[in-house]
């Protein structure tokens, strides 16, 4: 993962960007490195006894009370449909907005490793490579429906473990997953076109359900942070501390060099807006903009990277940037 000065950025050049703006705990846990699994969930008879007695109940959207056998985890994934939903079924081409509670079962032990229902957090997008008995559970469920997943070593990151979260090669995870909603890889913005742009500003060719070309002007960029509303969305306007749904496209202004983009990973990104998660020139421009919309920041180094730039994409501390952003859908945080 290639983290930029101060670990803000929208979280760019990343196989998952999306996963990047959760928590780091959360982040670690949902996302694998290899291929996705496209194996089944295994039966209930399949699995052994200690994975089928694991339970979960409460309801949908509130943290639910888990109980973990203080035995040993069984060998096989095991999952089970809590509370059944009859929202839009999850394919293989969506990403997931979904709260979730994550706890590693070692030995005859088990703790609480990450929520995403405590305060100020918010929902999660499942986007990009889960490890495979995630997704084994969650691919053909349909939004609404709570989802219980016993995972197995073999499912999850391997004899390998995951320090990050301190996750041994021998433990096994188990998840209780919210589906809130579905995000086709390839969401854009839906609304009605109002500019191109232009003059003084980057001119940018729009395409329905495409990223944006972006073609810089001869003139100097502005200095202050500059806002320019391509296209007008009919959805409700993000606030601060929303959990905000976009796809973007990003250039350097000299050269017009596009250094990132959501598109090319087929991924949508995440993050909750006002939380110093991303540039300030995203939280900033972001605020108060619709649904639906999409929307052009030109962003000054202080409004960016700063005087350090980000080398790692050849982003200089003199170079003003341009994202051109859609905004696909926000989901209010926990309070």
């Amino acid at each position: 993962m290639l983290k930029f000065p101060g670990g803000k950025a929208p979280r760019t050049v990343r196989r998952a960007a999306g996963l990047a703006l959760i928590p780091l705990l959360a982040a670690s846990a949902i996302a694998g490195c290899g291929s996705s699994s496209s194996s089944k969930p295994a039966s209930s008879s399949a699995s052994s006894a200690a994975n089928t007695s694991v339970m979960a109940s409460g309801t949908f959207g509130v943290s639910p009370h888990v109980t973990i056998p203080k035995e040993k985890a069984g060998s096989n994934l095991y999952t089970k449909t809590l509370i059944k939903g009859t929202g839009q079924t999850l394919t293989t081409s969506d990403a997931l907005v979904g709260n979730f509670v994550l706890y590693d079962w070692s030995g005859t032990t088990a703790k609480l490793v990450a929520s995403t229902y405590r305060a100020g957090q918010g929902p999660t997008l499942f986007s990009g490579q889960m490890i495979p008995g995630l997704n084994a559970a969650l691919i053909g469920q349909q939004t609404g429906s709570r989802v219980l997943a016993v995972v197995p070593p073999k499912e999850a990151f391997g004899s390998a473990g995951n320090a990050q979260i301190g996750v041994k090669g021998t433990d096994t995870l188990v998840f209780v997953i919210d589906m809130i909603s579905t995000v086709p890889d390839n969401a854009a913005a839906t609304g009605k076109p109002v500019t191109n742009g232009g003059g003084s500003l980057p001119t940018v060719t729009q395409a329905t359900g495409k990223p944006a070309t972006i073609k810089m002007p001869s003139s100097n960029p502005p200095t202050a942070l500059s806002v320019t509303t391509l296209v007008k969305g009919s959805g409700p306007q993000v606030a601060k501390g929303d959990y905000v749904v976009v796809q973007y496209t990003g250039a350097i202004w000299k050269g017009g060099k596009v250094f990132d983009s959501s598109w090319s990973r087929s991924q949508p990104f995440a993050f909750n807006l006002g939380a110093g998660q991303v540039v300030k020139g995203w939280d900033d421009g972001l605020l108060g903009q619709t649904v639906g919309s999409r929307v052009m920041l030109v962003i000054p180094p202080a409004d960016g990277y700063g005087t350090s730039g980000a080398p790692q994409v050849g982003i200089k501390g003199t170079d003003t940037l341009v994202f051109v952003v859609d905004v696909v859908d926000s989901f209010a945080s926990t309070k």
